[in-house]
């Protein structure tokens, strides 16, 4: 028997924030990851912090997603001090592109709201985005420049995290599968898995898109969604754009070390792993009506994985009812990436007893009942 303060199940950037920030309040933790650490989608993600562009309208996510982007900065220097990886955090902004007069209305107005909320957000029209991006098609209405708005590598920050957590005392044991969870009246008991049992204060459900079958081992029911998402990667001829691009039908995303990613489809409840000629075509045509110089570029790979989303759009994160030490932390879709260090640091300070009003809208329990 593995005795420790928290087991965390799900060795994604989340459970790997979570194990970062435990370690750090000196708790014993193990993460246990049925695959390898970082396998699926928080290797997978383009790494865009789209605090704003993501954002259509104000609520307790967009302040939540404002909150966590606001700390990567002093998180990078932490990380980076501590192991000497490089997240790449990139500061240049994004541009939210609009095609049509309806979608420039529409992003002027996200703009206005998002300036009453202390935000920045500049409407540019099609000369002005052409005159700082020429690369990008003539044919756009114009664009809402996001200068907060930035992007990390997701594999270096998943790593970071995880290796940070080892220095700090954190256990993280790859190729284990929970198989059991053994509850009492009130609390998880133990941890089963093809690796052994372990048995811990409190134990964390951070599983990604699989989070649901692993509750429901408990005759519990946490409505989290699949769905795939298929990327790919091109090298350009040259440095073609500074921004970030974010349009309907795919976004570009110019990485430090001068490749671009394309992404993403959308396919909820597909748990498959190959990408498809239809994802592929898709998004190359949108990628070249968005920038036409990239029809030279060098096609590096493709790839896809499965995020997890939720039917209201919110992640849940917080105690999972009936059982007192169980906490979930998963459902974050498309913000898994940008809300690793909110979710992280929350999950930390609940496990401690304390208060965290930030999370509340997202409590688990919310949607767990028929």
């Amino acid at each position: 028997m593995h005795e420790r303060d928290v087991v965390v199940i799900g060795g994604g950037v989340i459970g790997c924030s979570i194990a970062y920030y435990l370690a750090k309040r000196g708790a014993r933790v193990t993460v246990l990851e049925r695959d390898l650490i970082g396998s699926h989608s928080s290797s997978a993600a383009a790494g865009i912090l789209g605090a704003q562009v993501e954002m259509a309208e104000p609520g307790p996510l967009s302040e939540l997603c404002v909150k966590s982007r606001s700390m990567f900065p002093d998180l990078a220097s932490e990380l980076y001090r501590l192991t000497g990886i490089d997240i790449e955090l990139i500061r240049t902004g994004v541009l939210r592109i609009a095609w049509t007069r309806e979608e420039a209305e529409a992003l002027y107005k996200r703009g206005v709201w998002q300036r009453e909320r202390g935000g920045t957000a500049d409407w540019w029209d099609r000369d002005r985005v052409r005159s700082v991006e020429p690369a990008v098609s003539d044919r756009i209405e114009g664009a809402l420049y996001i200068p907060g708005d930035s992007h990390v590598s997701s594999s270096r920050l998943t790593r970071a995290f995880s290796y940070a957590a080892e220095l700090l005392g954190a256990e993280l044991i790859e190729r284990c599968e929970v198989t059991a969870l053994r509850a009492g009246k009130d609390r998880i008991e133990r941890v089963e898995s093809d690796r052994g049992t372990f048995q811990a204060e409190h134990v964390v459900l951070a599983a990604g898109a699989w989070s649901a079958a692993l509750a429901g081992k408990l005759g519990l029911r946490l409505p989290v969604v699949p769905v795939k998402g298929e990327s790919l990667a091109v090298y350009p001829r040259r440095a073609l754009f500074e921004r970030t691009l974010f349009a309907e039908g795919c976004y570009l995303v110019p990485k430090a070390d001068g490749k671009v990613i394309v992404g993403a489809t959308e396919r909820a409840g597909d748990f498959t792993e190959w990408v498809t000629m239809d994802a592929i075509q898709k998004l190359t045509s949108e990628a070249v009506r968005l920038v036409p110089e990239l029809a030279d570029s060098t096609f590096i790979r493709a790839w896809s994985s499965v995020r997890p989303g939720s039917v209201d759009g919110l992640p849940f994160i917080g105690k999972f009812e009936p059982y007192r030490n169980l906490f979930v932390a998963t459902g974050h879709f498309r913000n898994g990436i940008l809300l690793s260090p909110v979710t992280g640091q929350g999950i930390a300070e609940m496990i401690a007893g304390e208060e965290v009003p930030d999370l509340k809208p997202f409590s688990p329990n919310r949607l767990s009942q028929p």
